[in-house]
């Protein structure tokens, strides 16, 4: 993962109602979570969920497909472990070994 990515991807979880949707969605599991029920349980207006989740898409931390009418929005766990990897590479390699 190069800086560029990684900056963008904490950019968008760096805003608060942002990083609450994440953390919803993160919650539900690889099959994701109709965004219906999102806008139910954090009480988001539906354009103001729509704004956050096209925010967080584009920093490819979620994608969304349809199911029927119902649309759903999945967690993309493989980036959030790479952003996670990227933060813990260098983990305390500027220390002296023993």
């Amino acid at each position: 993962m190069d800086l560029e990515f990684a900056a963008k991807a904490m950019k968008e979880l760096g805003h608060p109602t942002r990083l609450a949707i994440f953390k919803r969605l993160v919650k539900s599991g690889y099959q994701g979570i109709p965004v219906g029920e999102v806008q139910e349980e954090l009480s988001i207006p539906g354009s103001t969920l729509s704004h956050h989740i096209s925010s967080l898409i584009s920093a490819g931390l979620v994608k969304q497909h349809r199911e029927g009418r119902v649309l759903f929005c999945v967690p993309q766990y493989e980036v959030l472990q790479e952003v996670i990897d990227f933060l813990q590479a260098e983990c305390c390699s500027a220390q002296k070994c023993g």
